[in-house]
């Protein structure tokens, strides 16, 4: 069949795509959905996707491909379907695998791909989610021209959690072209423009290699408490609950270890906060990379994406915000120092300047952090004392070991 597009009214360069351009796509066409888009889904460069009606629980993961449509593969591996329009949700419970069909397809124009990443919260609660296309064959890639449904594959690795139709999980990221990440020379230059800091914890030009280096905090930057470590078999997190649970009955707090280093259970999974600060200028965005595959057997970072504007404001106001860093360890027992580098921030130029750039006026929850939690849980004094800045969000997904 044929698609008709109504004309479009805006229409930015090669980059990463602004809000303007998310909400065009939106108005001819190009982004669908049976149910209006709200304002609150746009963010300065992605849109957050909403869950569909139902949950598909299956037998195991699997590839995507081009051998069969996803439904189909997935019916042929279904235990059973799990009603996402219930007033009470569902419950997915940890470690089982679900397909959900999202709200939102799309059917792209030629030159424009797309990114997706798990948003801050999702990777914050140890949720792991994937985004899937038709025939598609790579995770959380949407290949140009693309015509067709979305689907994310949601794996909860610790908490029961309870979801409902609607909410968002990840996002998604428009980028036209084929741009380059910022080369070392470029990012020296940002380092003296944009990303310089107020204290004096900014890396050399000789730390600037393959992109701008993240380091873990063990030290504490001022309170007794360096990270989290997840509790096992806990009641279910219900995702619309917000500042509602006590954190002791979900987290262990890690304090500030003599030794300078901690170790990591195999298993465990961990938050932790970067050592230097985060700077995006509204003129970028930004992601996490693996520092090298080879280092070790652990993942850090679920949710991939820093927005124009994190850490930096609209016009420069904000001194860095510090990553927290969503950690989880495999096979076997990791020893994590201080100030030991666990990933890189690649800079991507955005397509055109967006309308508004990342903060608490369009409804973002942690734009200067320290060391803290999902939204879901209350802000204790002993949480507060672990994290003395004010609010911020998890960004990035960065995986050190394939």
């Amino acid at each position: 069949m044929e698609l008709l597009f109504q004309q479009s009214d805006y229409e930015t360069g090669k980059g990463v795509l602004p809000s303007q351009e998310i909400k065009d796509f939106i108005k001819v066409g190009r982004i669908r959905s049976p149910l209006e888009v709200t304002p609150s889904q746009i963010q300065p460069a992605s849109i957050d996707l909403r869950l569909g009606p139902e949950a598909l629980r299956v037998q195991a993961s699997f590839l995507p491909g081009q051998s069969s449509t996803l439904l189909t593969k997935a019916n042929s591996l279904l235990v059973n379907r799990v009603d996402l329009t219930h007033p009470d949700g569902a419950l997915l419970e940890p470690n089982a695998v679900y397909i959900v069909p999202l709200t939102e397809s799309l059917a792209l124009p030629a030159d424009v791909r797309g990114l997706a990443n798990p948003k801050s919260t999702t990777g914050r609660l140890d949720i792991f989610t994937r985004l899937i296309t038709e025939s598609g064959e790579e995770f959380d890639r949407v290949p140009k021209g693309y015509s067709g449904e979305l689907y994310v594959e949601v794996v909860s690795r610790t908490f029961p959690v309870r979801i409902r139709r609607g909410m968002t999980l990840n996002q998604l990221r428009f980028v036209r072209g084929n741009p380059a990440p910022a080369g070392d020379s470029r990012l020296r230059e940002l380092a003296k423009e944009n990303l310089r800091l107020v204290d004096e914890e900014e890396p050399g030009q000789a730390d600037i290699n393959r992109g701008w280096p993240i380091t873990v905090d063990l030290l504490g930057n001022g309170s007794d408490a360096v990270a989290y470590k997840a509790r096992r078999h806990t009641r279910p997190v219900e995702l619309d609950k917000i500042n509602y649970y006590d954190p002791a009955e979900f987290w262990e707090v890690i304090p500030r270890p003599a030794s300078g280093y901690i170790i990591l259970e195999p298993g465990g999974f961990y938050i932790l906060a970067s050592k230097r600060k985060v700077r995006v200028p509204p003129d970028h965005a930004a992601e996490m990379v693996p520092y090298d595959p080879a280092m070790g057997e652990f993942r850090v970072h679920y949710a991939g994406f820093f927005d124009p504007g994190f850490g930096y404001g609209a016009g420069g106001e904000i001194p860095g915000t510090r990553a927290v860093l969503e950690v989880r360890a495999y096979e076997m027992p990791i020893l994590l120092e201080d100030d030991q580098l666990v990933g890189r921030l690649l800079y991507y130029k955005m397509a055109g300047p967006p309308e508004r750039v990342y903060g608490t006026g369009i409804g973002s929850s942690y734009q200067q952090q320290g060391l803290a939690l999902a939204k879901q849980f209350t802000r204790t004094p002993a949480s507060q004392s672990a994290a003395p800045e004010p609010r911020a969000p998890p960004l990035v997904q960065t995986q050190l070991v394939s």
